[in-house]
């Protein structure tokens, strides 16, 4: 007898209660903040919040929502002169906004490698890259996780244009990509350099592209606004080339809504608002060098050369991660697990995120109990 749709659903979702991957949604928290990618606290910020408020009410006129996407009747010349500006702050020659960061991945790899292409990922690269991957019709390999000899020898076997793709910090363990290294090897090669900022801007300043001043080195960008930003929607950074090209053929755009006035004000706002407070920056800092001194000895090791505000413990196996999580999160931290197959089996992990307005005694605390369930 043929097998239906709820059947099939039923059995796949017993094999993740069995393997403890079943996921479900949860609401906030009153617990103490370390699982979210408000890195620099924007998204609860009083004063930012009262600031964008204001700057609506001087745009009553405006509608509600964009009411189409950007090539029928989204597209506004405030949107436009956003991106310049934008694009401006990270000296790039243009950019184009897109409604997350996972839109704009998927439809960057989607749309500009062709067939007898090839795009090379890092292996802990994120899952929007390697979805908009598969929907083009390019070859697709990934190579060792920061590492330059794997990606050279597949850089050399790779055919027509070639295509590499990293993260400056990686989201699960927040270890930081060789970009120096590897703006020289792809062009060295003549192949195309994209980097993933997501988890680098705000923590880095504007990103560790610019940090590094390797601009012109780079094809192209993605910065997302869901996190340092605490807001959301992403742009894609490059030539005036690459944007008109992203217009014509990027389907996530252009079959879209685009985003309203009342986000793309807040996103001007925020932005300025980051350039303006500089010292959240070392701040950060501070609060990483915290953890990192009070972190077990055999955790301190993964995550000592962490630049970001991510770092992670590896706790083996799925059932013994959420156990860690939940005992911390009984204690009053949300601190998330992270688990197979989202990371590789055997590497399931705790991913702790540091923010702004965790504080120290916070912090200590939380090192605390995790120096008392390691041992």
């Amino acid at each position: 007898m043929k097998r239906g749709a709820n059947e099939i659903m039923l059995d796949k979702l017993n094999l993740r209660k069995i393997d403890y991957t079943f996921r479900s949604l949860q609401t906030k928290n009153d617990l103490h903040d370390f699982s979210s990618n408000d890195y620099l606290g924007f998204a609860r910020s009083a004063d930012l919040h009262q600031v964008i408020n204001e700057a609506l009410k001087k745009h009553h006129q405006i509608a509600n929502g964009a009411t189409g996407s950007r090539l029928l009747s989204g597209n506004s010349v405030f949107a436009e002169e956003l991106e310049e500006e934008i694009a401006g702050y990270h000296q790039s020659a243009n950019g184009l906004i897109f409604n997350s960061g996972y839109t704009a991945n998927s439809a960057l790899f989607s749309c500009l490698p062709q067939k007898g292409d090839t795009i090379l990922y890092d292996e802990f690269i994120h899952a929007s890259v390697i979805d908009g991957a598969r929907l083009s019709f390019a070859s697709r390999f990934k190579f060792i996780h920061n590492d330059l000899e794997d990606l050279e020898k597949k850089i050399k076997k790779s055919t027509g244009a070639c295509y590499v793709a990293i993260e400056s910090i990686y989201s699960m363990d927040g270890d930081s990509a060789d970009l120096i290294r590897l703006a020289a090897l792809c062009t060295k090669y003549q192949a195309h350099l994209i980097v993933d900022e997501a988890h680098a801007f705000g923590v880095i300043g504007t990103g560790l592209v610019d940090s590094l001043g390797i601009q012109q080195e780079v094809f192209a960008r993605i910065v997302t606004f869901g996190k340092a930003l605490g807001l959301h929607g992403a742009i894609v950074l490059g030539t005036d080339l690459l944007r008109d090209y992203l217009i014509n053929f990027a389907r996530p755009f252009i079959y879209t809504t685009a985003l309203p006035f009342s986000q793309l004000l807040a996103l001007q706002i925020a932005y300025r608002h980051l350039l303006s407070y500089l010292l959240l920056k070392s701040t950060l800092q501070h609060k990483s060098s915290l953890l990192k001194a009070n972190l077990p000895p055999q955790h301190q090791a993964r995550c000592r050369d962490n630049i970001g505000a991510i770092y992670c413990l590896i706790i083996s196996g799925n059932m013994e991660a959420i156990q860690f999580s939940r005992t911390l999160q009984n204690k009053g931290f949300d601190v998330r697990p992270i688990l197979s197959p989202t990371v590789p089996k055997g590497s399931e992990r705790l991913r702790i995120c540091l923010h702004t307005h965790n504080t120290d005694e916070e912090i200590l605390e939380l090192c605390r109990h995790i120096k008392q369930l390691s041992q």
